[in-house]
């Protein structure tokens, strides 16, 4: 089959997460052809690619959400339904079907849409139903700025694909909800972490934002998702909590399936771990950016250093994703005068690293599910972890799970509690030696890579069967 595989802000310019995923699932399934269609902020080129491409992967096409606006088109006169249509969408009142077609074969230029009196009316009622008092103008360049990537990713044109799978929801599940209507193929949907979610999270803190306008920005990426939700035959998430969220945020309950993640598990497995010695060995597999929360990490490890615990904490993973959020991490390192205990190794390769650790830490603010976790579980790695994503079903194991704790759960943002549960390990190191083969057998019972990799060649195959797509 030939594949599409949208993405955005992710593969293949950016490492780990999602983009391991990908590269994992393209390359246990080399006899599907994939097309990976990148949606990025701004235009990328092969030379920033993070990995190296399987030969099964035939083409890239980069969307950068600053894309130029589109040769000038003739537009075609909307009748009187289709404006309807269109209002309905913009206006977040509905998803009439074939609407996002409208975008791509009506409308003709960006600024066509734009300068037209049906975007006017709109504008003005929406700014009537919000009972807005600022300035119109301003409102009226918000409604520009919101929609100008949506229209301009709409209008993109794409090779014929068998079927589409985006990683998202967001302006990749439209982008795959828009090709399922044109192409009439099947469209599969996985969320690691629940887009419309983590969108909300970061509007409502965003000081750029006016507080007056987020309401409709939150609702806008709730519509994307829901737009996504309705076009998708199987919306899969990693776990059960997302799966939950996913039916509560619009998604039809018979859709619905969990396929968690996989690892290499017997090539972890079989790490042999160094003798243990008087000082903590403290690991983190961790993209240095925001949502990781290095910091509170730092923070944890100034207060373990208070308590006089002896130990070494060693930060892995690349520094120039976001190089001033990783400077920032690197001075409060100095100005807390921890640089006799914390390390930032940048990108590393985790199996030299994985036999020396006691503990690992992850101490995100938002996650899905997590593969750094998964890869030192298989190892025998005991982990502290925040209260993210799926990180409880990964250390407590679900319902009719036999197996006992892998580690604690905090609260996000809180050194304290890192830090103690970091001093307890050093105090049991038999109580943390077992809970390292409890969270060792949940991830060979669960989580190993052939298990996901036969899910996705299953689905595959049955959608591309039904719509009559079964081209290898």
């Amino acid at each position: 089959m030939k594949i599409g595989m949208v993405v955005e802000g992710s593969y293949p310019y950016v490492s780990g997460g999602v983009a391991s995923w990908v590269q994992m699932l393209t390359t246990q399934l080399p006899r599907h052809e994939f097309v990976i269609i990148a949606i990025t902020p701004e235009e990328m080129t092969a030379d920033d690619y993070r990995y190296e491409l399987p030969s099964n992967i035939s083409e890239v096409i980069n969307l950068p959400l600053n894309i130029k606006p589109a040769a000038k088109k003739r537009r075609v006169k909307l009748t009187e339904e289709e404006q309807h249509m269109l209002t309905d969408w913009m206006m977040f009142r509905g998803l009439p079907p074939d609407v996002l077609d409208i975008f791509k074969k009506k409308i003709g230029s960006t600024e066509a849409l734009f300068s037209s009196e049906l975007f006017w009316n709109m504008v003005q009622e929406s700014y009537r139903i919000e009972e807005q008092s600022g300035s119109f103008i301003d409102y009226f360049w918000m409604w520009r700025g919101m929609f100008t990537p949506v229209l301009e990713l709409l209008q993109a044109d794409f090779p014929d694909l068998d079927l589409i799978h985006s990683a998202s929801t967001g302006y990749a599940g439209l982008i795959a909800a828009a090709i399922k209507q044109r192409q009439g193929i099947p469209y599969l949907l996985t969320e690691h972490g629940i887009y419309s979610r983590e969108r909300e999270e970061e509007i409502l803190q965003a000081g750029w934002i006016p507080e007056y306008y987020k309401k409709r920005w939150v609702q806008f990426f709730h519509h994307l998702s829901k737009q996504a939700y309705t076009e998708a035959d199987d919306v899969i998430t990693l776990f059960d909590r997302n799966s939950r969220l996913q039916h509560e945020l619009g998604a039809d309950e018979d859709k619905l399936s969990v396929i968690p993640n996989g690892i290499h598990y017997d090539r972890l497995s079989g790490i042999v771990k160094l003798p243990k010695t008087d000082v903590l060995k403290i690991g983190a597999i961790v993209r240095v950016v925001p949502i990781k929360d290095i910091k509170t990490m730092i923070n944890a490890a100034k207060v373990l250093d208070d308590k006089g615990v002896p130990f070494e904490l060693t930060i892995m993973g690349p520094l120039d994703e976001e190089e001033e959020y990783a400077e920032e991490c690197r001075l409060m390192i100095e100005q807390l005068s921890l640089e006799h205990c914390v390390t930032l190794a940048g990108k590393v390769n985790i199996i030299e690293y994985l036999p020396h650790f006691d503990v690992c830490l992850l101490t995100s603010i938002s996650e899905g599910q997590p593969l750094a976790v998964l890869e030192g579980m298989a190892a025998g790695v005991p982990y502290v972890v925040t209260d993210v994503g799926s990180c409880s079903e990964l250390m407590y194991g679900r319902e009719d799970d036999p197996y006992g704790p892998a580690g604690f759960v905090v609260p996000p943002v809180n050194p304290k509690a890192i830090a103690e549960h970091c001093q307890w390990y050093y105090e049991h190191p038999q109580e943390a030696e077992k809970f390292g083969k409890n969270g060792q057998k949940r991830a060979e019972t669960y989580y190993q890579v052939h298990q996901f990799i036969d899910q996705y060649a299953d689905l595959y195959t049955e959608r591309g069967l039904a719509y009559g797509r079964h081209r290898v």
